[in-house]
């Protein structure tokens, strides 16, 4: 079996969860600060990035982070270009934790129109996409977001999503569609029904021989997206936490049936840059094992 069958198969099978540690240039200050790092000690995108990059090594090389109970996680791109202890990322979490490895492809959000944010024209797409195979990248993630209950936007965020995902899965890559639902969208119940309907659209026009993720906002009526889960052309449906609490995230993913965490900000809360590495990992084990066990169900 090929490592990216293998690969294919852990994110299918096994329980644990997907580690989104893909913050990029827009939310990496609000990111460092939560994590103790104040604007004022760095200056400058490349100190910026370094210092984030630290803190993700910090978490990947903990031994409390492993293939164990992290199926896989999402790196941005300026760390799937850096190394962790001389090894570069993707595959240091492959081999050495045997985590899966994705990488986030958008280049951020449209302005809202019809209650939606496209993402932004992405013209070096398949120079990425090339780049991220030959570095033993399995997928990416893109990501929009919908705001209100408008067909006319939901219909396009999916269309829109479909083409990059399409363009990935060219590339010999498994594409996570990433069409979050603001948790403050007045009709968000509303809006998850319609979106619902535009993913099996979409999925149904996929030949057999493909597959794709989802990422979805937790959904306000259980099991919700029992359909998307079973779907033969899904791999794989994961929730991200959207700014819900760590606590309110993972009770609301026990409730769906299927569904696996890949959170961000619920993962890094309570991490601080001040805390001794015993603090830190017993900080991070404590976060790990409450979204794995949540996303057993």
């Amino acid at each position: 079996m090929s490592s990216f069958e293998q690969q294919a198969a852990k994110i299918r099978n096994q329980p644990g969860f997907i580690a989104a540690l893909d913050q990029s240039g827009g939310s990496t200050p609000k990111a460092l600060k939560l994590y103790g790092v104040a604007e004022n000690t760095y200056a400058g995108e490349t100190q910026m990035m370094d210092l984030i990059h630290a803190m993700r090594s910090r978490i990947i090389t903990s031994p409390s982070f492993g293939g164990n109970r992290v199926a896989g996680a999402i790196l941005f791109e300026a760390t799937m270009d850096r190394d962790i202890q001389g090894v570069p990322t993707a595959e240091f979490l492959w081999a050495k934790k045997q985590v899966v490895p994705f990488l986030k492809i958008d280049k951020g959000l449209a302005d809202e129109v019809d209650g939606v944010q496209l993402m932004k024209p992405m013209p070096t797409l398949d120079q990425l996409l090339a780049r991220a195979k030959s570095k033993g990248i399995f997928g990416t993630k893109e990501r929009s977001v919908i705001k209100q209950a408008n067909a006319d936007g939901i219909r396009a965020v999916v269309v829109q999503q479909f083409e990059v995902g399409r363009q990935v899965l060219g590339a010999g890559l498994t594409p996570i569609i990433e069409p979050e639902v603001d948790i403050h969208c007045p009709d968000k119940a509303a809006a998850e029904k319609l979106l619902q309907a535009e993913l099996l659209a979409e999925l149904d026009k996929l030949p057999a021989s493909q597959q794709v993720m989802l990422k979805l906002t937790l959904p306000e009526i259980d099991d919700f997206y029992s359909k998307l889960v079973a779907h033969p052309r899904v791999l794989k449906v994961v929730a991200l936490s959207g700014g819900y609490s760590r606590d309110e995230a993972n009770a609301r993913l026990t409730r769906q049936k299927g569904m696996i965490a890949s959170f961000s900000r619920a993962l890094t809360e309570g991490l601080t840059a001040q805390q001794s590495d015993a603090e830190f990992n017993a900080a991070l084990d404590q976060a790990i094992e409450g979204i794995y066990q949540a996303s057993k169900t």
